[in-house]
């Protein structure tokens, strides 16, 4: 059923066809560094793409992506633990014009990093920051959405059967965006819709106190 008219949806196919296929390698350096490459390729035969006038996602046409992903899982020291990811990838719709074919919200780039350091006193101190890079809005990807980075920052002491913690989420407070879409909208005090942004910001700058008890 239509959330916005009530009248009956259009059926469609809930599972559609997918294909992928991935190849990559994997080193072992030592016991304390590896790392890992992967080409990889998926295609669907429809894809669901978020439609904000009817606030409801609904199928689209089939969809290809290629991209490649790296990972490393790095300890330096006995006491440093270092591990980073990231890919990138391109998505387009297949069968659509070029430079008309941009999946909306699909981000080209998308990284992560984290650090953890075991300490002699007995303190444990994480590190961790993720990245979503900009990502077209619209298909013709004349309107995109910019970035994010948080950074979460935490460290813990264990004492006996209890373990005290203390985490900063977003760190640097950014101003950033978990969602962003464009589409027409229009409030109750407009006479028409307009084209414009609507998102959901980050979560401000978060401190958490944290207490765990192990039995």
């Amino acid at each position: 059923m239509d959330p916005v008219t009530g009248d009956p949806a259009e059926p469609f196919d809930a599972i559609v066809k997918a294909s992928g296929s991935e190849a990559g390698f994997r080193a072992e350096i030592s016991e304390r560094l590896n790392f890992s490459v992967t080409v990889f390729f998926l295609g669907l035969d429809s894809e669901l793409i978020f439609v904000g006038d009817a606030g409801t996602t609904e199928p689209n046409e089939s969809t290809e992506r290629i991209g490649v992903e790296a990972a490393i899982f790095w300890r330096p020291t006995a006491w440093l633990v270092i591990d980073a990811t990231a890919a990138k990838t391109d998505a387009k719709f297949k069968d659509a014009p070029r430079g008309a074919d941009n999946i909306p919200d699909a981000h080209d780039f998308v990284g992560a990093f984290g650090a953890i350091a075991l300490l002699e006193n007995g303190f444990v101190g994480s590190l961790r920051v993720r990245h979503f890079g900009d990502a077209a809005l619209i298909e013709d990807n004349s309107v995109r959405k910019d970035g994010t980075t948080l950074v979460n920052l935490g460290l813990s002491y264990p004492l006996a059967k209890f373990e005290f913690g203390l985490e900063v989420l977003n760190l640097f407070d950014s101003g950033g965006h978990d969602i962003e879409y464009f589409y027409e909208s229009r409030l109750f005090n407009e006479v028409q819709s307009v084209e414009n942004f609507h998102f959901h910001p980050v979560e401000p700058r978060e401190f958490r106190l944290r207490i765990k008890y192990v039995f």
